[in-house]
């Protein structure tokens, strides 16, 4: 079952996406107080997602897919938290020498942990968004990503289990600010490279998201799935999930061990070999980014212009 959140007429509703346009779901919910977001059909959890799918299958109340606008699925997570390097390939490309378990055949006695990192909820944008150029960087990146969402409340979960806590998934674009203004003049200190990629990633509408959430049940193997990323129509990434260095179960349970995860939560689970970081292509004003991801459609998004001046906080 595929989740939406669009506006149509200036309101925004929730609904599912069906071949034939979009089913209304506080329209065709038989009952009182139908959910009014996505967020919250997961918040009320396994009964409410059968329900709908059951009445997927019934109702004709339709609205054309034309005539609405696809939003972010979740269009203001509590948490988003994303993950710093977890394709072995992506990597080597920036140069990041360290040790790391190399793939899923390998030895489960890991000697390294993933590295995730949080991110505001103002990054998210939907599809078809242009994706504002902030003042303070002159390098603009992009990377594909699969997104877990998540669909119960969690804490110090197994991997053998972490599955059953995520409802679906979704795409996300994780743009990436690759240099920072305010750091010329700056004086030197410890851990100020790490703060300034840090910084790189909180830029408001730097996280694209959509154009649906899938359901779980919908996705065999989420261990195998293809992921491209074109600029203008070039392939820029291409690669597999399964070449995940951490799978998304290690992903669900390590950080449910750092925090409660909750319904509606995004896990964006890093991004594959191909960046601009190491081609040195960084994107262009008016840049046409798509991202697709099997089963779960393709996300599209340009890149505003550049500002006319930039951030420089020490001249």
């Amino acid at each position: 079952m595929k989740l939406v959140t669009y506006s149509r007429d200036q309101s925004v509703s929730c609904g599912v996406l069906v071949d034939d346009g979009v089913i209304d779901i506080a329209s065709a919910w038989q009952g009182p107080n139908p959910p009014r977001s996505v967020k919250e059909v997961l918040q009320r959890g396994t009964s409410c997602l059968e329900k709908l799918a059951r009445m997927a299958t019934v109702t004709d109340v339709l609205t054309p897919l034309d005539s609405v606008k696809l939003l972010a699925p979740i269009r203001r997570p509590d948490k988003i938290i994303a993950l710093a390097g977890n394709y072995s390939e992506h990597i080597k490309e920036a140069g990041l020498k360290r040790g790391f378990k190399v793939g899923l055949s390998d030895s489960p006695r890991q000697t390294t942990v993933p590295r995730p990192f949080i991110m505001p909820p103002t990054v998210v944008i939907g599809p078809d968004d242009e994706i504002t150029w902030p003042a303070y960087s002159e390098q603009i990146d992009y990377e594909i990503e699969l997104a877990v969402i998540i669909g119960k409340k969690a804490k110090c979960v197994k991997a053998d289990d972490a599955l059953d806590v995520v409802a679906g998934y979704t795409i996300v674009n994780d743009v990436s600010a690759r240099s920072v203004t305010f750091k010329k003049g700056r004086a030197e200190r410890p851990w100020d490279e790490f703060y300034d990629w840090l910084n790189g990633k909180w830029a408001d509408g730097f996280l694209p998201m959509g154009p649906y959430l899938l359901t779980a049940d919908e996705i065999e193997d989420v261990q195998n799935l293809n992921l491209t990323l074109t600029v203008n129509g070039r392939v820029r990434q291409k690669a597999n999930t399964s070449q995940m260095i951490y799978p998304v179960a290690d992903i669900v349970s390590f950080v449910s061990h750092l925090m409660t995860l909750e319904p509606g939560d995004v896990i964006a689970t890093g991004t594959p070999a191909g960046v601009a970081l190491a081609t040195g292509e960084f994107l262009q004003a008016s840049d046409r980014i798509e991202c697709t991801i099997d089963r779960l459609g393709t996300l599209t998004n340009t890149l505003g212009n550049r500002p006319e001046s930039f951030y420089k906080p020490l001249e």
